[in-house]
């Protein structure tokens, strides 16, 4: 092949214009641009779904039957499969029906076949495959340069992958967090939640229920890592502890429960949470906490304090035959407790110990909305590394309408 048209061949794939192009416009475009300098009749990208170890059609051009039916092979069945189980190109230059899975493929009529991995960080996670309607087709040259186009879709794919994880995660999170938190007699509540991975979408939550009983209940939890999986756990762990709620006459109780699935259907979820259940009269509430921080209380003339309670193990670290316990605390007219993740507390340099010194030395028996406000703004203006929940309740003072 001569350099001149060579070097149009892989400019055509490494145009930088492409890299101004929105992601499904520029696989789009990358496929066209592929198709036309290998001078094949189809075009099409795989992308690899983690979960179900499946390659699932994500764009094409002349295949397009491929993406809209959903089309998805394992990885190592097939000619895709067989992409990227060796995680090198592979040419058929006689295409049978015993190579290909998808039948999509013999009926264009293609007869040749060339396929390379898409990598990200060394990992596999897509593949780009062209065919044509003649044998013998494709050569070395074409592998090279398919294989550069690969690496510029794998910019794109990673790109796509992480705008649609972002944006289910963060819908699944808003539908799961209370956006306003109820006007329940007796008591004051306010909530804060700041995401601190790069998604905007982490594990820590809180909720707020009343109870058949008139019992409230609260809950602020966090579950280990980031994105969609962790909001997914999120979601059936707060769906779970409010089912248990309604089953058991105290916190530990349910957390003994909720510990149980965690293990058994979240098995690897590292998850902490603290679930308070305040008296329908307001002036008790019982608390048990499996390895979340304690709460703090202040109570109007008293010092600002950590609740005393025991901290249990977190859910999801083994079978334990250690007893949950539940703490009784009196919670006096004007008190406000305020519960919160980690995030809040843990600075970069500094132990946790400083953080909760900070937050004693904040909290006060006030609005719950100032309260949290004072929190956040004393917390700092650096954006916190850890995603930060505070969830502060108060009792109405006696003297309030």
């Amino acid at each position: 092949m001569p350099d001149v048209e060579r070097l149009r061949r892989f400019e055509a794939v490494t145009d930088a214009t492409l890299s101004r192009l929105d992601v499904s416009d520029l696989l789009d475009e990358l496929l066209d641009r592929v198709r036309d300098v290998l001078n094949a009749d189809t075009a099409a990208i795989l992308l690899l779904d983690r979960q179900a170890q499946q390659l699932v059609a994500t764009a094409s051009t002349g295949l397009e039957d491929e993406v809209r039916q959903g089309f998805r092979i394992p990885v190592g069945a097939g000619f895709a499969g067989r992409v990227a189980h060796t995680r090198g190109p592979v040419i058929l230059n006689d295409v049978t029906p015993a190579d290909v899975v998808n039948p999509m493929l013999i009926d264009a009529g293609l007869r040749c076949l060339l396929g390379v991995p898409i990598f990200a960080a060394g990992d596999v996670i897509g593949v780009l495959h062209v065919g044509a309607r003649r044998p013998g087709a494709f050569t070395a040259d074409d592998i090279t340069l398919l294989q550069l186009a690969a690496d510029r879709a794998s910019v794109a794919g990673q790109i796509r992958s992480q705008k649609l994880e972002h944006a289910a995660a963060l819908a699944l999170q808003r539908s799961l967090l209370p956006t306003q938190l109820g006007d329940v007699a007796g008591l004051q509540m306010a909530a804060r939640y700041v995401p601190g991975h790069h998604f905007g979408v982490g594990g820590d939550w809180y909720d707020v229920f009343t109870l058949p009983s008139g019992w409230l209940g609260l809950v602020i939890g966090d579950v280990s890592g980031h994105g969609l999986a962790s909001a997914v756990v999120m979601g059936r762990i707060r769906s779970s502890l409010r089912a248990y709620s309604l089953i058991t006459d105290e916190p530990a109780q349910a957390l003994t429960l909720l510990d149980r699935k965690v293990q058994h259907f979240e098995a690897g979820a590292l998850t902490t949470a603290l679930y308070v259940m305040i008296s329908p009269d307001r002036s008790t509430a019982m608390l048990s906490t499996a390895g979340h921080l304690r709460p703090v209380l202040a109570t109007p003339g008293e010092d600002v304090v950590l609740v005393d309670m025991p901290v249990d193990p977190p859910l999801g670290v083994g079978r334990t035959s250690r007893h949950r316990h539940s703490t009784t605390i009196a919670f006096p007219a004007g008190s406000v407790l305020v519960c919160y993740t980690d995030g809040m507390v843990e600075r970069r340099g500094e132990t946790i110990d400083v953080g909760i010194k900070t937050l004693l030395d904040t909290v006060y028996a006030g609005e719950p909305e100032a309260v949290c406000a004072a929190v956040m703004d004393r917390a700092g203006t650096e954006r916190p590394t850890d995603d930060v929940a505070v969830l502060a309740i108060r009792r109405k003072p006696t003297t309030a309408a």
